[in-house]
């Protein structure tokens, strides 16, 4: 359909004028975060990418591809995080300017590749190329000190089996790769001549999600475990540790007689230190011995760590029917002004605007794989409390915690270390009516899935769940809306994925590929400007001789 002469006069004046082209750009870049949860239009994914193409393809030169990528990339961080605007203030839209800066290459890249009428060896280069520059972001931005991986655009994708399958062979990385590929492909059929190339780019797609689908390596089951998770609820008020443990005790009792091989309790379930309080310490052994399986519970306390540094470490902590067993994992990956403030010399008056931290937490030194003790049998005997069972008698756990689950590499070195089961202990308190818990929940199935390992995501306030083996949910959440306990018969398995054996692969790929196109543009300068100079020498001496 052709558009009218006046209108799209308007709307060349509108991509002309400065204010608008920003705002476009700030709003183009924030569509897809209508893809995560809770929104959660997952199909939405494989062109909200398209409306910002588009944007940054009209930019008349490179200064505004940059500034166009730049803007995109500052709205997308602010909807993506929206949640975060109560803590910090105006802050998060400092913070999101500062990371936008990131997508300013990749609008010179997009301009590059996608500018004009390009051609189909050009357009075929671009489907690799700009995906590429894209999941380089994803992988700078992953740094815990630039905020972590929290909505990679792959993670969008948590609850299709096709793409959960395919982060079993490259993680979240592979599936962002092939939906930021699916949306230059997709803005590619809107440019003549280049039309069959971007039908060939879409028919690879589709042809690699499903030899994947039927050829790459799944776990197999090998035994169910039975979790139970405590999730106490909204707890408020000036005595709201005692009562937010008093109310998990309680929960707990109510799994008693439901054969159970471990309870999980949330993040900062426990709010001192149980090795300076016997009698926290003696209620949960007595939990313990009541429901017949170990308590693995939180700690957000000061204590002295392994290294001999005294602080407030958060920390998870086995107890078993005798006290905590010795097993004991103090998290590594803090939250950025959560649970540290960057450069606190520096940027120490943001505590004045938002809830950021008073004081810094203090990281711990390594992962720690755990061993839970079979529980007590159901055929009429019991194990001795003072029992050692064998090696084969046990359940190796991994615990991470909060956004620690966003890591892709974190649990795949517990996997490697031996962990059956994954969990992840969270509160999300703060963000009790926001979309954070849903997105933080959704992370478990993407990293059951790169693993072949199920994942407990046990948290205080909502949403507790758990996956499987291969990233699907198992029984009903506990919703932000519910106090209470809830048993998850958890499929175990067997068996190692690709991603787990070959690592974050796709990451070189993407480096070798922007390596590539970076050697080719230099060399294509470099034929460009030879000419020239010859020109020039040879030029002005051909004219003086002639006279």
């Amino acid at each position: 359909m052709r558009i009218p002469v006046g209108r799209r006069e308007q709307r060349e004046r509108m991509l002309r004028s400065p204010w608008w082209r920003g705002g476009g750009a700030l709003l183009a870049g924030a569509l897809p975060a209508l893809t995560f949860p809770a929104p959660s239009l997952w199909w939405f994914a494989y062109v909200a990418l398209v409306p910002w193409l588009l944007l940054i393809r009209s930019a008349g030169t490179a200064r505004r591809a940059a500034l166009d990528g730049w803007l995109g990339g500052t709205g997308y961080l602010l909807a993506v995080h929206q949640w975060l605007m109560p803590s910090l203030h105006v802050f998060i839209v400092v913070l999101a300017a500062l990371l936008g800066l990131l997508w300013a290459p990749w609008g010179l890249l997009v301009s590059r590749m996608l500018g004009g009428a390009p051609s189909v060896t050009t357009a075929a280069a671009a489907v690799i190329v700009v995906p590429s520059g894209w999941l380089i972001i994803e992988l700078a931005r992953s740094w815990e000190g630039l905020g972590g991986p929290w909505g990679l655009l792959g993670a969008s994708q948590w609850q299709v089996p096709a793409a959960l399958r395919v982060a079993s062979v490259g993680a979240v990385w592979l599936v962002s790769l092939l939906v930021v590929a699916v949306n230059t492909a997709v803005l590619l059929l809107l440019t003549p001549g280049a039309r069959a190339a971007a039908a060939v780019a879409i028919v690879v797609c589709a042809l690699t999600v499903g030899a994947i689908w039927t050829w790459a390596p799944q776990p197999e089951q090998s035994g169910v475990a039975r979790i139970g998770v405590v999730q106490p609820g909204v707890v408020s008020g000036p005595n709201s540790v005692a009562l937010r443990f008093a109310r998990s005790e309680q929960l707990t009792r109510t799994l008693a007689g439901r054969d159970v091989d471990l309870v999980v309790w949330g993040e900062s379930s426990v709010g001192q230190d149980l090795s300076r309080r016997p009698d926290l310490t003696a209620r949960i052994a007595k939990l313990s011995r009541e429901v017949g399986a170990d308590v693995l519970v939180n700690e957000d306390a000061r204590h002295t760590g392994t290294s001999g540094r005294t602080g407030i470490f958060k920390s998870a902590v086995l107890v078993g029917p005798d006290g905590p067993t010795g097993d004991r994992y103090d998290k590594m990956r803090l939250v950025p002004f959560g649970e540290y403030i960057p450069a606190r010399s520096v940027l120490g008056w943001v505590t004045s605007v938002g809830k950021a931290a008073g004081e810094d937490r203090l990281r711990g030194t390594r992962q720690v794989v755990m061993s839970v003790p079979e529980p007590p049998r159901t055929d009429g005997f019991t194990r001795s409390p003072t029992e050692v069972p064998a090696p084969e008698h046990t359940l190796r756990i991994g615990p991470l915690v909060c956004f620690e689950s966003a890591f892709p590499d974190m649990s795949r070195r517990l996997t490697r270390d031996g962990a059956q089961l994954l969990i992840a202990q969270s509160s999300t308190s703060t963000f009790q009516h926001t979309w954070a818990p849903e997105q933080h929940a959704s992370l478990g199935a993407l990293r059951a899935a790169e693993n072949g390992r199920p994942m407990v995501h046990a948290t205080l306030t909502g949403i507790s769940t758990a996956y499987g083996p291969q990233g699907r949910r198992v029984g009903t959440p506990l919703g932000t809306d519910t106090s209470g306990a809830a048993v998850f018969d958890v499929p175990l398995a067997s068996g190692s994925t690709l991603y787990v054996r070959l690592g974050d692969w796709p990451v070189y790929g993407a480096l070798a590929a922007l390596a590539a196109f970076c050697a080719y543009e230099g060399g294509r300068s470099l034929r460009r400007r030879n000419p020239v100079e010859r020109v020039g020498a040879v030029g002005p001496k051909a004219e003086v001789r002639g006279p």
